[in-house]
């Protein structure tokens, strides 16, 4: 009996401290749910919370994880969001080298024929202008611009021929000539190590007689390529200067329709620029070949005329055309006339040269189709690696229409922008009252008031 009252009285102070723990946990969850509904209002702190009590159990907090894409620090998801777009681009380019590499003949032979359009088609332009039908005008432009082509080549063709055997025995004495030179140089070369390097090149011609055998049947190939190549030319060219408008307004019914504006803007102004590159560099040409051409012909260097002409077809491929040709002049006054000529050939060629970079290119080219140099070397680079002497000769017309047409876009994308920006700040106009006589036609057509017609608001505005 003694032990009774004391087990119960232990029950009912265990039973009394779990409903106050009960009573305390419904309070804070009540203030938990207020909080929710009103997170402005004040809290008050518990009674217990500067000492809590020492038998309260610990509660456990669920921490909860944060998004994946949130725990990805910032500089690594924009360098992820880069890269894939990189990764499609460089696709995109990837595959757009295949299909040109597999078709290099036809974009070739189309490009080619755009330039020579951009040269004929003023002519064509002004033929029309006096009258002529533009169908007789393109075929006489046409075929007086071929017939002038053809018969550059015919001329350098039969000026090497005619001067092939008087040309080998001038580099025969060349040869002997710069042995003789050598022997009695500062070089210290003696007639044994001449000897030896020429049996070096025997042996080496006789090797490889394989391959120079397989470069010649290749070159059959080469020469066929070249034939359908011209013929696709001459096609191209005669349907662009005949109908070029039509190609044009065609071409851009293939364009996104948001787009159409800005791509109708660019199209002119590329090929004013393209325009502008071709008549530039053929008279750039022109007044390199001939001042070249007149130096080494006082100069009484073999074939003056050919190279002049070989200079006028180099120097459509930019910097490296002029080094070539140059360089090709200054070996043939070398082995033909010797060292001096030699030197002032090169004199003659870097002067031109010079003359021509700092004077004439900016002069005639002007602003309009100025691109540095570094994307000219890279352009012709990448376009001899691409297609050849085909490629490097479209390479930097290419890289000038692209800078025009993307210097444009971004142009007209601004202005966009700044139209679009101006018409959200413009204020909303409240609409006009109506007329005093609603049923009379005429005042809703603009009388002598005119302040409440449609007329006489667009006025106002």
């Amino acid at each position: 009996m003694s032990r009774v009252p004391g087990w119960l009285g232990r029950f009912g102070a265990r039973l009394t401290e779990m409903s106050e723990r009960f009573n305390e946990r419904r309070a804070e969850a009540e203030r938990e749910d207020d909080d929710a509904a009103d997170p402005g209002r004040p809290r008050p702190a518990p009674a217990d919370a500067a000492a809590p009590h020492e038998h309260a159990p610990e509660i456990l907090q669920v921490v909860s994880r944060p998004d994946p894409a949130h725990a990805v620090p910032w500089g690594v998801r924009v360098a992820a969001e880069a890269s894939w777009r990189l990764l499609v681009l460089a696709g995109t380019l990837w595959v757009l080298m295949r299909v040109i590499s597999a078709v290099q003949l036809l974009v070739l032979a189309f490009v080619t024929a755009l330039l020579i359009t951009a040269l004929l088609q003023p002519t064509v332009a002004r033929l029309c202008r006096y009258g002529m039908p533009r169908g007789l005008a393109t075929a006489l432009t046409a075929i007086l611009g071929f017939i002038v082509m053809g018969l550059i080549g015919w001329f350098v063709t039969w000026q090497v021929v005619e001067n092939i055997n008087n040309l080998s025995d001038q580099i025969q004495d060349g040869i002997d000539e710069l042995r003789k030179w050598l022997l009695n140089s500062p070089f210290h070369v003696t007639d044994t190590q001449i000897n030896q390097i020429a049996k070096n090149l025997r042996e080496a011609i006789g090797a490889n007689t394989d391959q120079i055998t397989s470069a010649g049947l290749e070159g059959v190939q080469v020469v066929v390529e070249a034939l359908t190549g011209i013929l696709l030319t001459m096609f191209s060219t005669l349907f662009l200067l005949y109908d070029g408008r039509r190609i044009w307004e065609w071409t851009l019914k293939l364009v996104p329709a948001g787009a159409r504006p800005g791509v109708a803007g660019a199209g002119p102004r590329a090929w004013r620029t393209l325009t502008a590159y071709v008549r530039g560099t053929v008279l750039v040409a022109l007044i390199d070949a001939i001042f070249i051409g007149l130096g080494i012909y006082f100069l009484n260097v073999p074939m003056a005329v050919p190279l002049a002409v070989f200079i006028f077809l180099f120097s459509f491929i930019p910097l490296v055309g002029a080094v070539a040709s140059g360089a090709l002049a200054v070996v043939v006054a070398l082995v033909t006339q010797g060292v001096f000529t030699a030197v002032m050939t090169l004199a003659v060629v870097l002067a031109v040269q010079q003359i021509e970079g700092h004077v004439l290119q900016p002069f005639i080219l002007g602003r309009a189709v100025r691109v540095h140099p570094l994307a000219v070397v890279l352009s012709v680079a990448g376009g001899g690696m691409i297609a050849g002497i085909g490629g490097a000769v479209v390479a930097v017309p290419l890289v000038a229409v692209t800078n025009t047409v993307v210097g444009y876009l971004r142009a007209y994308a601004h202005g966009q922008t700044i139209a679009v920006a101006h018409a959200a700040r413009q204020p909303q106009t409240a609409p006009a009252a109506p007329p005093n006589d609603a049923t009379d036609p005429g005042s809703t057509t603009g009388g002598p008031s005119g302040g409440t017609d449609a007329g006489g608001e667009s006025k106002d505005a």
